[in-house]
């Protein structure tokens, strides 16, 4: 997964809404915000999604984590944010993706390992590691 930078300012131009004819629609993405500055004038969010192209200019990919922010994804881990922290907010997101395994195990029984292996891979290259 990348690491992105957002200032609020430029939220809407990334989760805004799109315009459909009259009608706006919400735009979806798949990307979870992580950390906010105290002030809450810019982001940190994950996402697999790649940006490409001057039309996402506003947003800054990220190596590993700036200084300034506070962990927002799961307070009960402290507010402290840094390249383990993402690293562990991924496990995490796995962990939660993944049917309980008395399910996995009905899901082999029902369909096979093939499809198993399928639905597991399908898990990991949503939420894959950085």
């Amino acid at each position: 997964m990348r690491l992105y930078k957002i200032k609020a300012s430029d939220g809407y131009l990334f989760w805004g809404t799109a315009w459909n004819g009259e009608v706006g629609k919400p735009i979806t993405r798949d990307a979870i915000i992580i950390a906010q500055t105290p002030n809450c004038d810019a982001f940190l969010f994950l996402t697999k999604w790649n940006r490409e192209g001057d039309e996402f200019n506003y947003l800054e990919e990220l190596d590993s984590v700036p200084s300034g922010f506070d962990f927002t994804y799961c307070q009960a881990w402290g507010l402290t944010i840094d390249d383990d922290v993402v690293d562990r907010v991924i496990i995490d997101l796995r962990k939660k993706a993944y049917p309980s395994w008395e399910d996995q195990l009905d899901y082999i029984y029902h369909n096979g390992l093939d499809a198993w292996k399928t639905m597991i891979q399908n898990i990991k290259e949503k939420y894959p590691k950085r």
